[in-house]
């Protein structure tokens, strides 16, 4: 992620069980403040799929991200989904709006400053 997202930092610190970034694998993934999130792959298929989980550093229950790559025409098509547990109806819905808003952001001025 950190090749699309401009600024987005990546530090593994447990490789997968069979692949470095693979399931099992724990990273902490950041923008600056207010500190990087710490996930789990719990799914991994190069190319086409990337789900995580976070352990720590999210507000929110039970928090769950997916990337899905698919190719269409020239390119490639990223859905880039976030999952939790709702508890409070409107400020979880703004932390997840947060979270999501820093990658997304990212990839757009990316696929700006090379298309």
């Amino acid at each position: 992620m950190s090749s699309w997202v401009p600024g987005l930092k990546v530090e593994l610190t447990r490789p997968g069980a069979t692949e470095s970034n693979g399931v099992g694998a724990v990273r902490k993934v950041g923008i600056g403040s207010p500190g990087p999130i710490l996930e789990e792959v719990v799914t991994f298929e190069p190319g086409e799929r990337l789900v995580y989980k976070a352990l720590a550093g999210v507000p929110l229950k039970n928090y769950r991200g997916e990337v899905t790559l698919r190719p269409t025409g020239s390119g490639t098509e990223i859905t880039y989904a976030i999952d939790a547990d709702k508890r409070l109806p409107f400020g979880e819905s703004l932390a997840v709006k947060g979270l999501a808003t820093a990658p997304l952001s990212g990839l757009v001025r990316g696929v700006r400053s090379t298309g």
